[in-house]
């Protein structure tokens, strides 16, 4: 492995606008740096012929017999349902302030 990587922990602080202490700055380079040096050894693993995965698991959906599609009202009647509709579209009251 190389040696550790010179990382610019102002330009860093800078961008993420945080004011780091000269002891804070000196403990993040060195924990950067160990990070970038943990991804220096997972660039170095060989990985042609491995399908990439959005999970480590086999995951799938899981369908019950009820969770089938079954009869809907047209979205006409429950615009007309609604107690306040307004440009075709069911009103509602705020719930975030």
């Amino acid at each position: 492995m190389s040696e550790k990587p010179h990382i610019d922990i102002d330009y860093v602080a800078d961008l993420a606008r945080i004011k780091l202490s000269d002891k804070e700055k000196s403990t993040l380079s060195a924990q950067l740096a160990d990070i970038l040096g943990h991804f220096e050894k997972l660039s170095a693993v060989d990985v042609d012929g491995i399908e990439p995965m959005a999970h480590t698991q086999n995951i799938h959906n899981v369908w019950r017999p009820g969770d089938a599609p079954g009869a809907t009202l047209k979205a006409q009647t429950l615009i007309e349902m609604a107690p306040e509709q307004r440009d075709n579209q069911v009103v509602v009251p705020k719930v975030v302030e």
